[in-house]
């Protein structure tokens, strides 16, 4: 974002000039707060903007442009996943699927937390789908007073991946870059493991 405000500055504009409420934080969402990918949405959420008819949303770039950018991205980053892992595509890629599933259907949240102890197949399956952008590292030490001695690292599913399901099952989206939103982390319910 200081990359974005530092732009604005030198174009002696206001991000409010540019972006609706809310428009902003869907792209930090977006984003899982990877620079590149934050520009890559902005630029397009800009062009989608640009593109449609003004209308009841108004001139801005809005949340719906920053919705639609970020699916286009999607697609790239799926791309991404065929080409980088191979090898352990169906691993991947299934362990993918279960942790959506696991966030709308189980967790009803946008985060989730895995144990800084997990088994370390899965916690490398982890890892390669944070490395691919289709899950966000957001805290690297979580504790869970009902878990006392563990710790959790927090990671936040692609905001592609439940903007339907947000609004269909009312789905908790958690601002982890928020301090209010420490102890939302904390939940037991949030815990991730794998199904064997």
């Amino acid at each position: 974002m200081r990359i974005l405000r530092g732009f604005f500055d030198s174009a002696t504009l206001k991000i409010d000039d540019i972006l609706t409420d809310g428009a902003l934080d869907r792209l930090v969402l977006a984003s899982g707060g990877v620079a590149r990918d934050f520009l890559n949405i902005f630029r397009r959420s800009i062009a989608i903007a640009r593109n449609r008819k003004a209308g009841s949303r108004g001139p801005k770039v809005g949340v719906e442009d920053v919705n639609e950018a970020a699916g286009e991205y999607d697609s790239y980053k799926r791309e991404e996943l065929n080409h980088d892992a191979q090898d352990d595509q169906t691993a991947i890629e299934g362990e993918f699927a279960l942790v959506r599933q696991f966030c709308i259907e189980s967790a009803n949240a946008n985060c989730f937390l895995i144990e800084k102890d997990a088994r370390q197949d899965l916690y490398e399956r982890i890892e390669v789908l944070t490395d691919l952008r289709l899950v966000h590292k957001v805290r690297s030490r979580v504790t869970i007073s009902k878990r006392p001695g563990k710790l959790y690292e927090a990671y936040m599913l692609d905001v592609i991946q439940y903007t339907a399901s947000r609004k269909k099952r009312d789905l908790e989206v958690i601002e982890f870059w928020r301090p209010s939103s420490t102890e939302r982390l904390r939940r037991v319910s949030l815990i991730y493991s794998d199904v064997d």
